[in-house]
């Protein structure tokens, strides 16, 4: 059996590792297009602030294809995917013969419309490469400004502060990590921002950026100019999906596939950033763009791929930070409001130095934010994802030594 896998990320990796365990003879090969070996996206922010060297980013050992006897070919892109004479084309035409394939492609960088994109120290923050070129370029600047309030967009200013520089950070909505919590834990992490030295400007874009070479000033829509020497740009990512022939294999905003990871077209898998799949909490199509969850699709694509039936539940969101001194939890559709008929639940606020907000659906725990007081955290997501009916009194759940694991039984 011929495996291909598009993607040297966690979710190639896996799935490699996953066939690997299922058929010592399987023909593996694994195309990627950087040359550095499997690395944990994650710890770029780390490199960034500089509590970790480059060096640690790899996840797997200089000998990790020999070892599992796959065949890799990096620093090679592919290009498309002929699904009728079941070939990846790559971008030198060079054609690989595939009975099974995974698409574990990942997701690029949101595109940013502005002018003056091509000059120097305006980066992206998606690869080793970028965090190479922004630890370089820390000796030259001083001034620097991240576009996006989001999970990268607050990684990017953090590292960039810790590293002496001045940070203004622009955000589009009306608080940070809008994605992901409601307006009053945004307005709680918004006032931590700039208590700890960050300037922050919501409700804010940027239509181009000056320079001679070098970026040296920001200009937002309304003219205004914002003196820089580095720009780190955040404004999320978007399933790399341009290889994927229209009307073979089905894609909405990622690649649509059922509960073994398997697309429309049989034999051909997706996992990871790329992958659309039912949300657990949503109850629809989503794409979640999240390590843990790609590590887990790709060994369970890798393992359908190799033969063995295995039904993926379904993702789910969330993510656990600190915001200096925030703790910041969020798990499922945090977000919903009482108009699409959930029920909301709030408690604490700025003033009381926690805040809490469940989001219930038919008496269903749906989504969650938690800043600070968070132990309870992956109780909360146990109930998301079993799906437990919850049913007692508002009062009784918003209590602050509520034990939710009660639920549970």
């Amino acid at each position: 059996m011929k495996h291909v896998i598009i993607g040297n990320g966690i979710a190639g990796v896996c799935a490699a590792e996953a066939i690997r365990s299922m058929d010592a003879t399987a023909d593996i090969t694994l195309i990627g297009d950087e040359t550095f070996p499997p690395y944990s996206r994650p710890m770029i922010s780390h490199v960034l602030d500089g509590s970790q060297p480059h060096g640690k980013l790899p996840i797997r050992s200089e000998h990790f294809y020999n070892e599992q006897k796959i065949t890799p070919l990096l620093g090679r892109r592919a290009g498309g995917i002929d699904v009728a004479n079941r070939q990846v084309l790559l971008a030198d035409d060079t054609r690989i013969d595939f009975d099974r394939l995974l698409i574990a492609t990942g997701a690029d960088p949101r595109p940013l419309k502005a002018e003056g994109l091509d000059l120097q120290n305006i980066f992206y923050m998606r690869t080793q490469e970028h965090a190479r070129q922004q630890v370089a370029a820390l000796g030259r600047s001083r001034r620097a400004v991240v576009l996006g309030g989001g999970l990268v967009g607050f990684k990017a200013a953090y590292g960039l502060l810790k590293r002496g520089l001045g940070v203004t950070m622009l955000i589009t909505s009306g608080y940070p990590l809008s994605m992901q919590v409601d307006q009053t834990a945004g307005r709680m992490i918004l006032d931590e921002l700039i208590r700890h030295g960050l300037t922050v400007e919501v409700g804010v874009s940027v239509r181009a950026f000056e320079g001679n070479g070098s970026v040296q000033a920001a200009v937002t829509e309304d003219g205004t100019r914002l003196p820089c020497d580095m720009v780190i740009i955040g404004k999320g990512v978007l399933p790399c999906r341009a290889l994927i022939p229209k009307g073979q294999i089905e894609v909405d905003l990622g690649v649509v596939v059922d509960e073994h990871l398997q697309t429309r077209a049989p034999g051909i898998y997706a996992a990871g950033d790329v992958a659309e799949m039912v949300d657990i909490a949503r109850g629809c199509r989503w794409v979640n763009a999240l390590w843990p969850e790609a590590a887990c699709q790709g060994r369970v694509a890798g393992l359908n791929m190799a033969g063995r039936p295995v039904a993926y539940p379904g993702s789910l969101s969330r993510n656990v930070m600190r915001v200096f001194d925030l703790d910041v939890l969020t798990v499922g559709d945090a977000n919903a409001s009482e108009d699409e008929g959930c029920r909301v639940l709030q408690s604490g606020g700025a003033a009381k130095g926690y805040y809490r907000r469940l989001v219930l659906k038919d008496d269903v725990l749906v989504g969650a934010v938690m800043i600070n007081r968070i132990e309870q955290g992956g109780v909360l997501r146990s109930l998301i994802e079993n799906r437990i009916p919850i049913r007692l009194p508002p009062e009784i759940l918003m209590r602050t030594g509520f034990n939710f694991g009660r639920l549970l039984h």
